[in-house]
């Protein structure tokens, strides 16, 4: 995206978005989803599946358990500890499709936390059927996995997370605004992501506020780039 030239770089200051459970953003698409991270360690089975489009409420919600179980963060791939640390304390493992894994490791991992009574969160943006494996014996147990899917977002939801992630960076809008950006853009919570993004780094590098001309600027410029891909 090309830079205007009265356009200055603004000065990066991080903002940290609210990651705790009651910041979570509740709806009928996540409400599955959100009653397995309430439950536990009431679950079904010890292994968990949360699968999701980018940006669905995987990561804040893998936050949530992850602080309620302490779990530990494992990536199980050849040579790894993975399958010890399950022994002793809930695990979790994030982005499963995207981090890739090892068959023989992570259905280690399975089996220590089935025998020693621990517990084993994954997600992943595909269901464990389309996940890349090979080992029967695997397969096998992810059959017996817990899934829990979290559908695309819809305006309710939209709506909910344009306010949230407008007010993590500290920017006040009102829900016209909001509701004039959700009509015209792309339903998906990482669209929504961007587009707050990107107005924010506008306006500050204009200096001015946050109005539906720069709204409209950066819808046309996200819809010319889906186009040119």
């Amino acid at each position: 995206m090309t830079r205007r030239p009265n356009e200055q770089l603004p000065l990066v200051f991080g903002h940290d978005p609210a990651t705790g459970r009651e910041d979570l953003l509740v709806s009928d698409r996540l409400s599955a989803a959100i009653a397995i991270v309430d439950h536990w360690p009431e679950w079904p089975s010890p292994i968990v599946i949360i699968a999701g489009p980018v940006g669905s409420g995987k990561s804040h919600l893998a936050s949530i358990w992850r602080e309620r179980s302490d779990a530990v963060a494992i990536h199980p791939v050849a040579g790894s500890n993975a399958a010890d640390i399950a022994a002793f304390k809930p695990v979790l493992f994030e982005d499963v499709d995207r981090q890739g894994f090892d068959d023989t490791a992570l259905f280690h991992v399975i089996n220590s936390v089935r025998q020693n009574g621990t517990a084993l969160l994954m997600t992943s943006r595909l269901w464990p059927m389309s996940w890349p494996v090979t080992l029967p014996d695997l397969k096998s147990r992810l059959k017996a996995a817990t899934v829990v899917e979290i559908g695309e977002p819809d305006d309710e939801l939209l709506t909910q997370v344009l306010f949230k992630l407008f007010a993590d960076r500290q920017l006040l809008v009102d829900e016209r605004f909001v509701a004039y950006i959700v009509n015209r853009m792309e339903r998906s919570l990482e669209a929504a992501q961007t587009i707050v993004e990107r107005m924010d780094h506008l306006a500050l590098a204009r200096g001015t506020r946050l109005t539906r001309a720069l709204a409209a600027e950066v819808l046309e410029e996200l819809a010319n780039a889906r186009r040119s891909d």
